[in-house]
Parts: C-alpha cells; sequence; structure tokens
C-alpha cells in the first residue's frame, strides 16, 4: 500500500483513499476512491498494478480515471429531505407513473458525492425503491440530486437483470419492510454431501450443512469459503415474493432449503433451488481454480440464492442481482426455474464480481460493458461444464436451456455469436428504456470477447478479461475504454504477435474502434446536439424550437436555446447560464417558458424570444412539469408528491395562479397532463367519487371557468397525454384493464364527435406515452406493444392525420424517438437517441412506413 501511494503521490494525485487490493501469486493490484475534499468522487477510480521482485514491492503500471479539474464547493444548499423529494418525482417521472395512488416509492438519503463534470458537480445520492406504479416491477433506482439547485443530474437502475425486465401489472400492496441483506449464518454444523434431481433430470451432488436447531439438511455450503467458516453459498425459499418484496431489502421469514435426509425431494426440484445450489457451486469453483478468484469480492464472500420467486400473480420470467443476492424467477409451463440455467447463475453472479471491482456503473455504454462481462463469463463456466466446443454456433447462446419445448436457438435470450457491429446495431436509447441499452447493446461488446475466446487458448482469454475487470476498467467507461482494458490486460499477461493481433481484431471486426459513433446514419436533420434527455419536454410554436442543452462536453449546468424548426439562423440562448439548470421549457414563437431549479425551490420563468429581462411566474419546493404557453397564458403542472399532482395556469402579469383542483376531495386525487390552445385547457382528472374510481378528460375554458366532461367511449381504465388543437382535443386511452396498448381518442371542442383514430386494441394499437398534435396531424410516441424489447418495438414517433386515415412512420433512424413538439403542419422537433447521444432532431415530413 505504502508503495503505491508513494507512486501516486509522486505522480501529484492526492485524496485518494484505497478501495480494495487483489493479489495473486506474486502481482498485487490496490484500487483507489478518488475523493474531493473528502467527498467520493462518481466513476474516479484509479488502479495501481504491482509486482514482488527480490523481496520487494515494484509499480509495473497505472490507469483509471482521475480528474484534475474539480473545484467544486462541497457544501450543500439543498436539504436532504428536498432531495430525497426531488428523487422520488425524478423516478416517477422517469417511470411516467404519476397518476393519482397511494405513495409506491420511498427514497433513502445515501450521502454526498461529486459527479466528474467540469470543476464538478456536487450532488445527493438518493436511493430510490418500491414498484413500478404502472408495471408493477421493481424500482431500485440511484438518483443523484444537485446539492445547489436540487435538479435531478443522473438517474437508472442498480438492479442487475439477466433480460430486460418485463412490464407487469400489479395486484398488491407494496411492503417496505424488510433488512438491507440476510441474516448472519449460524455456526457451521456438520458438513454432509447430498444429492438433488435438477430440472434437465440428471441427479447432481449438494454440498449441505446439518443444522441441529432445525433438525434438517440444510442447503448451506461452507466448504467452498476461505477457511469453512466464512459466509456460506446459501439457498432460500422465496415462493411467490414478488420481486419488488425482493430487491434491495430482505423480507422478513425467508428460510434455506431445507430436507429431513440428505436427499432432496421434488419440491426442491421444481422450485429450482436444486440448480440453484449446485450452479452456485460450480461458479465459485470457476472462479477460484481458472481465475484464482476467492469468491464474489476476492475475499470470501459466499452468495445468497433466492429462488422461487414471482412477479405479482405470474412466474418472473428473468434473474436478478441487487447487490447482495441472486434472485432467479419461478418458471412455468412454458420456462424452467431461471436457476436451471447454469449461464444464467453465472451472468448473476458475475455482475457481483463486476460491482464488486471496476463497478462499472449498470447504465447506458458502462452497463452494457458490465452485462457483456457477465455474459461472457456466464457461458465460459457453461461451455467448460459441457465440454463445448468453441467453434460450435450454438457456444455463445444464453439462456439457451431454459425453454421446456422450444429448441435452444428458439429459447436464447441472446448470442454472442449474432455478429452485432456498432454501426449497423447500435440502438440508443434513453436511461429510461433498458437502463440505456444495457442489453440492448451488450453482445456488440461481448460478441468480441468470445471471439477472442475462440481465436485464442479459452483460460487464457478468460484471464485476460478477468485481468481487465479487476486491473484496468473504471465505473464509467464505455465500449472504446473497455477495449483498450482488454487490449492492455492482454500485453501485461504476456501476449504478444498474432495473439495479440487476435484481440485488437475482434474488436475492430465489431467495430469498437476510437470514433465509432460517428458511423451511425440518420434520416433526420439535427437542431441541437447532446440536449438534455432526463426531462424530454422539448418546445415548438411559431416556426421555433426551444430545448435544454449544457454545453458540448456536458460540464455546465443546463440552459434553454431557442431556433428555427427549418434549421436556418442562429441558435438563441434564452435562459441565463448561472449554474442553475433550466429545463422543460415550451414556447409559442413569441415567449419561452421553462423550469429553473434553484436550491430548495423550482421556479417558471418566461423570456420573449426577441430577447429581454427573465420574468419569475411562480416557484414552489415541488417538482413541476410541463409548461405551455400561448400568448399571456401558461400551464404547467406541480408533481405534489403527498397529495396527487395539480393543473395550474396564470397570466403572464398575475402574481397568483389558479390551481385545477380534482373533482374527488381524496387525498390522492389529481389533475394532470395539461394542453393549450386558444385560451382552452386540456387535462385528466382522475380520483374516487362517491367511491367509484373515475378517471375524466376535461376541458376548461380560462376566460368563463367553464369545465366540460369530454364523452369516453366505454369506461377508460388509464388516461395519457392530451393535445389541443382550434378544433380538437386528442388524448391517450387505455380501454382495456391491464393492457399496455392505447387508443388515440378525438372529440371535438363542444364535446361532440367522439371517436377513436388509432385504435386501443387489436395489431395496429400502440402503446402510446406521447402525444402532440398540429392542426394537421397527430404525433404519438410510443412503442409497438411486444414481449421484448428490440429495435423494432422502441420508442418511435408515429404520425396520423387528424381524422385518423393517414398513418406512418416520422422517421426510420433506428435509434428512440422520445419527446416530440408539433412544429406546424406535418413537421415534429424531438429526441433522438440513434447515434449514442440524445439530441434535437427534424423532419418536415413523415418518412412513411420504413420497410
Amino acid at each position: 500500500m505504502d508503495v503505491a501511494l508513494g507512486h501516486l503521490a509522486a505522480q501529484g494525485k492526492g485524496d485518494l483513499a484505497p478501495l480494495r487490493t487483489t493479489a495473486s501469486g506474486t502481482s498485487e493490484t490496490v484500487r483507489f476512491q478518488q475523493k474531493h475534499h473528502g467527498v467520493d468522487v462518481l466513476g474516479g477510480q484509479y488502479v495501481v498494478r504491482m509486482q514482488r521482485q527480490s523481496g520487494k514491492r515494484v509499480v509495473t503500471g497505472t490507469s483509471g480515471k482521475y480528474f484534475t479539474a474539480l473545484t467544486t464547493d462541497t457544501t450543500p444548499e439543498v436539504s436532504e429531505e428536498i432531495a430525497v423529494e426531488r428523487a422520488v418525482d425524478a423516478t416517477l417521472t422517469r417511470l411516467d407513473a404519476r397518476q393519482a395512488q397511494e405513495e409506491p416509492l420511498t427514497g433513502t438519503a445515501r450521502g454526498l458525492v461529486v459527479l466528474p463534470r467540469g470543476t464538478g458537480v456536487l450532488a445527493r445520492h438518493v436511493t430510490v425503491r418500491g414498484k413500478d406504479p404502472t408495471s408493477g416491477a421493481p424500482v431500485l433506482d440511484e438518483v443523484y440530486i444537485d446539492a445547489a439547485d436540487g435538479y435531478p443530474v443522473l438517474e437508472y437502475s442498480s438492479i442487475r437483470t439477466f433480460d430486460v425486465p418485463a412490464r407487469r401489472f400489479p395486484t398488491g400492496p407494496y411492503d417496505s419492510g424488510g433488512t438491507p441483506d440476510a441474516p448472519q449464518p449460524p455456526a457451521p454444523g456438520p458438513a454432509t454431501l447430498g444429492s438433488g434431481v435438477r430440472a434437465d433430470g440428471s441427479t447432481v451432488e449438494l454440498r449441505l450443512d446439518r443444522d441441529e436447531a432445525r433438525k434438517e439438511y440444510v442447503m448451506r455450503d461452507y466448504s467452498r469459503t476461505r477457511d469453512g467458516s466464512g459466509k456460506p453459498i446459501a439457498t432460500w425459499d422465496a415462493r411467490r415474493r414478488s420481486a419488488d418484496e425482493l430487491a434491495g431489502t430482505w423480507p422478513a421469514g425467508l428460510k434455506e432449503f431445507g430436507s429431513a435426509t440428505p436427499a432432496f425431494g421434488k419440491e426442491a426440484t421444481e422450485t429450482g433451488a436444486v440448480d440453484a445450489h449446485w450452479a452456485a457451486g460450480k461458479v465459485q469453483d470457476y472462479y477460484t481454480s481458472v481465475l484464482g478468484r476467492d469468491g464474489i469480492d476476492g475475499r470470501g464472500m459466499g452468495v445468497n440464492s433466492l429462488v422461487g420467486v414471482w412477479d405479482y400473480g405470474h412466474p418472473l420470467k428473468n434473474a436478478f442481482w441487487d447487490g447482495t443476492k441472486a434472485a432467479y424467477g419461478n418458471g412455468d409451463a412454458e420456462y424452467r426455474p431461471f436457476s436451471a440455467a447454469l449461464d444464467v447463475v453465472g451472468h448473476v453472479m458475475t455482475q457481483g464480481v463486476v460491482e464488486r471491482t471496476a463497478g462499472l456503473v449498470h447504465a447506458g455504454q458502462s452497463g452494457a460493458l458490465a452485462g457483456a462481462i457477465a455474459d461472457y463469463f456466464g457461458a465460459a463456466v457453461k461451455t467448460d461444464a459441457r465440454g463445448t466446443s468453441m467453434d460450435d454456433p450454438a457456444s455463445g447462446l444464453l439462456g439457451d436451456t431454459l425453454c421446456r419445448t422450444k429448441s435452444p436457438r428458439e429459447c436464447a435470450v441472446r448470442d454472442m455469436n449474432d455478429g452485432r457491429t456498432t454501426a449497423k446495431s447500435f440502438l440508443g436509447v434513453g436511461f429510461a428504456t433498458d437502463n440505456g441499452g444495457v442489453h440492448l447493446n451488450s453482445t456488440i461488446f461481448s460478441g468480441a470477447l468470445w471471439d477472442i475466446r475462440k481465436d485464442l487458448d479459452r483460460t487464457l482469454a478468460d484471464r485476460i478479461v478477468h485481468r481487465a475487470l479487476t486491473g484496468y476498467m473504471t465505473p464509467l467507461d464505455g465500449f472504446t475504454e473497455g477495449r483498450d482494458a482488454v487490449i492492455a490486460a492482454a500485453g501485461e499477461l504476456g501476449v504478444t504477435g498474432k495473439d495479440l493481433r487476435a484481440v485488437e481484431r475482434a474488436f475492430t471486426a465489431h467495430g469498437i474502434v476510437p470514433g465509432w459513433e460517428l458511423a451511425i446514419g440518420v434520416d433526420t436533420d439535427r437542431l441541437l446536439g447532446r440536449v438534455t434527455s432526463s426531462r424530454t419536454n422539448v418546445g415548438a410554436g411559431g416556426g421555433w424550437w426551444v430545448a435544454p442543452a449544457s454545453n458540448e462536453s456536458g460540464t455546465e449546468a443546463n440552459s434553454v436555446w431557442a431556433g428555427r424548426t427549418d434549421g436556418t439562423g442562429e441558435k438563441k440562448l434564452i435562459s441565463p447560464n448561472d449554474g442553475r439548470n433550466h429545463v422543460e421549457p415550451a414556447t409559442d414563437g413569441r415567449t419561452v417558458v421553462w423550469v429553473a431549479y434553484r436550491g430548495n425551490r423550482v421556479e417558471v420563468l418566461a423570456r420573449p424570444i426577441a430577447g429581454g429581462p427573465v420574468k419569475k411566474l411562480y416557484d414552489d419546493r415541488y417538482g413541476i412539469h410541463s409548461p405551455r404557453i400561448e400568448g399571456k397564458d401558461v400551464v404547467f403542472e406541480i408533481g405534489m408528491r403527498k397529495g396527487g399532482n395539480r393543473v395550474v395556469y396564470l397570466r403572464i402579469g398575475e402574481i397568483e395562479p389558479t390551481r385545477i383542483f380534482p373533482e374527488s376531495g381524496k387525498l390522492w386525487a389529481e389533475t394532470a397532463r395539461p394542453s393549450l390552445r386558444n385560451g382552452r385547457i386540456a387535462y385528466t382528472d382522475s380520483g374516487r367519487v362517491h367511491g367509484v374510481y373515475r378517471q375524466d378528460t376535461k376541458l376548461l375554458d380560462i376566460a368563463t371557468g367553464k369545465v366540460t366532461v369530454l364523452p369516453q367511449i366505454g369506461t377508460p381504465h388509464g388516461l395519457g397525454r392530451t393535445a389541443i388543437t382550434s378544433k380538437h382535443v386528442f388524448w391517450l386511452v387505455e380501454d382495456v384493464k391491464d393492457s399496455a396498448r392505447t387508443a388515440v381518442r378525438r372529440v371535438g371542442l363542444d364535446g361532440t364527435g367522439v371517436v377513436d383514430i388509432s385504435p386501443g386494441q387489436g395489431e395496429d394499437a400502440l402503446y402510446g406515452v406521447g402525444l402532440t398534435a398540429s392542426e394537421d396531424a397527430v404525433t404519438v410516441t410510443a412503442r409497438t406493444p411486444d414481449s421484448a424489447l428490440r429495435n423494432e418495438t422502441l420508442s418511435r414517433l408515429w404520425q396520423f392525420s387528424t381524422d385518423g386515415s393517414r398513418k406512418g412512420r416520422v422517421s426510420c433512424d433506428r435509434g428512440e424517438q422520445l419527446g416530440a413538439a408539433a412544429a406546424g403542419g406535418t413537421r415534429v422537433v424531438w429526441i433522438d437517441a440513434t447515434t449514442g447521444y440524445p439530441d434535437l432532431v427534424t423532419r418536415s415530413r413523415p418518412a412513411g412506413n420504413c420497410g
């Protein structure tokens, strides 16, 4: 340690704290955490590699990220209480789940951290957990709130799932109880060799512990711990516990699987317990024998496996690592329990290794890199156990043994031999979708790693990838840095000549080369690069667009910019560049209105496009969303967590705004999703009226105060965004309970002529999440309902004529398309993630059916 610290001091690198040390033979690696005035720097990790020579430690290399430009003050202005409120509100917004209901999420303050942007951004780290109010999926989000102005500057899910999380619909209460981790295991009893039958019918040996208190043989394996007394490999019965009860917490009442005899019976087979316990031992043995690694953390850490996990009345068809344990879905008539696949268990446990070595952030490219490494080692364990040839086309399949009836290739979740490249296959998505593409893009990188395993000795390849992970990669690395890490690790392990060229060639073949992002083509016109995507609101009106963006390097707080929608002329800075985050802008072509974060308050500001002073229209402690402006009228939504949201409107120059209260006076009733045109506000009203839960779309005439309840077709089970023109009101509506499909409904301003211009059921129905309209066209941000998330089902823009007679795609770009704003006629502006970065783009006319 002293040698490493002395070397760093000689390089001028201070304020580093030892994070972890790993040793193998005569080699030793120390990973340091960078701090700024005592506060951890996110992604700031530096690695020192040493070799013992003649009894002394000699530094042989260093790598990592050390940020030298940090000067930010580390005194927070935003309180923990406000940070937690903002983090929960940000998570609900990311989930697009702000409908009225009991509080589904809770937040826990985790302390301060410095984000390494420019001179640094001091942030409060908040963990938000609970369940997605719409899908019922577990939520375990890491949210970073700017400690100076309260804006959520980074947010992502920390649940590391094997497959893309499915969308389910909840049927039960959220249980916020539990403890952070499993209870301390008892002292080891007599070790016993037992047996059980795997899902494939084979009988395997199980290492058990005799628990005298329970008078049972228990799935608790101490034999693989460092000295036989550490934390064991243990397998627990979580049958019918839902994933949100388990992610990030340990509920009371769980028990390890036990049996009166060492031979476990049918129940342990059907729940996946036998497979989980056997496979966890196999993965641990692989890490010990092949890579010399002592457990997940390198210090003898055992693993707790939970089997039989459900998803609100449905068997969970997934598996995940949540930071402390592995959890496996129960399986059904179609799927075996997810612990029945050795590569799935290898993937999940490797996510724990990734977390405790490079600590790759589970979002975007770094998350895809983590998933690729987990897939690689999961498949490595499986192919070695089976004796599969690396030349076998099926060698790269993941999850291929999960299905009861489908063939392995039909069943496989991913294939590392799929030949995907960055230029042809990379899918740019926002963090709200697959955490920024952690599953969608992983096989681009894992495919390169798997090619290396084909070209080199497989054990050498495994050691190269492990060394790259433990000795070179750092938390914010992307594909290019991952490539450099693997090549450097290969060099350290003595790979030269044609073998080293084979490593480099594998990455080149998959398009992982410096500047690869520039090779992705688009069919749109870029108006502004790298806009803010954590809040996808952009605006358009009167021939102008408005959008929030930082500077090109992302080191400054967000400012609001404006420009002409046809791309001519120079863009204008509308908001002050004063260190606050200015976001969610809207415009009517004359005035821009937006939201600014200042300390513990949030403000609504306005300024003419032609120039002039900035006016403060409103401020509050709660989150403010979706502002709209037309002339002097401004409308927006207040995200009140403890009482349901409210639509608020005012005229510029007025001091007191008017709140639109829901018809129901109940606590969780709300008004939301406003749109504005010609002095009228369309919005949704939800809550219990006379004991019955109602959802209505309403129209308010600002001048007269008259409210019109717009007619529905049947009873709506969910209402989405609204849009209003001079003739019609449009809105998204879910007609079938627990359906992902939405109709696009239209009605005249007088409440007559209600009709669906896009159906809510059938093959042509969309899963709509956004809506905007001009006098000539209606544009819906939607996913195509499907059982899996893939290119064809990402958020796309669909445009309809106002009568529904014409329908087509706005753009054929393959990345995710978000936050559209109608700009007159058929022109739309939106945030497009195709290039891997969120760009503001436009098209003047739709692209058609895109083949």
